[in-house]
């Protein structure tokens, strides 16, 4: 069975029969993040090089002896640290034990902490346990989004309602009209002042629209299993 365990702002555990794969791990000096007792990755995946999203990254891969993915550029420079990454790009389908994992664009910057640049932020298609699972990481609505949902269906699509820096209420139901997700898991909104908003308005706004992908709203620690 397949759980995904939404941790806060815009990470997630995805775990299957030994494989766990963690999301944008910014745990430590996140305020509303809520981690299992032990998280145990044994693959971390970074969408773009943002600190509420790079987080813990580099400890946490190093603690657990584990691969990270991300986009060339930043995986090279997770490399510089001594993390052994798998740097790929977009179009990519990178094959693991559990399935595999697709890289696709998303529309945001991607900047270290330390002020380098890395290009175009990311998102992954993940497919694992007969699941499909879209993790948008930060974006605004684009048309790309169409694409990712004729190339595979999506069972959980984690999407940002926030605002402000991504994609907010309304253009995240516009999205799950490209995508067609069965479900989505709304992420990136009440971290920090500027993303605070309602989740019961989105998922108010979705189920009056005549799309079939229904809103889990998920607590920091809660999970959400698929069966």
């Amino acid at each position: 069975m397949v759980k995904l365990t939404f941790i806060g702002h815009s990470c997630v555990l995805v775990a299957n029969n030994g494989s766990r794969i963690l999301i944008d791990p910014f745990i430590t000096g996140n305020p509303i993040a809520n981690p299992p007792p032990k998280l145990k990755p044994t693959l971390i995946l970074v969408t773009h090089a943002h600190g509420d999203h790079l987080g813990d990254t580099i400890e946490l891969a190093k603690q657990n002896n584990c691969k990270v993915l991300a986009t060339f550029e930043l995986a090279n420079y997770l490399a510089s640290f001594g993390v052994d990454s798998i740097p790929a790009h977009f179009g990519g389908k990178i094959p693991f034990e559990f399935g595999w994992v697709k890289l696709w664009p998303a529309m945001h910057s991607s900047t270290t902490p330390d002020g380098q640049s890395m290009g175009m932020a990311g998102s992954f298609v993940i497919s694992i346990g007969g699941k499909s699972i879209y993790h948008a990481g930060d974006t605004s609505l684009n048309s790309d989004m169409k694409l990712i949902g004729d190339d595979k269906t999506i069972d959980i699509a984690c999407l940002p309602i926030g605002g402000h820096f991504t994609m907010g209420i309304d253009d995240a139901v516009r999205a799950c009209g490209f995508i067609k997700p069965r479900v989505v898991v709304p992420i990136h909104y009440n971290t920090f002042d500027p993303i605070k908003v309602d989740p019961k308005e989105f998922e108010s706004k979705l189920d009056k629209s005549d799309l079939r992908t229904k809103a889990c709203i998920l607590n920091p620690g809660e999970e959400l299993e698929l069966p």
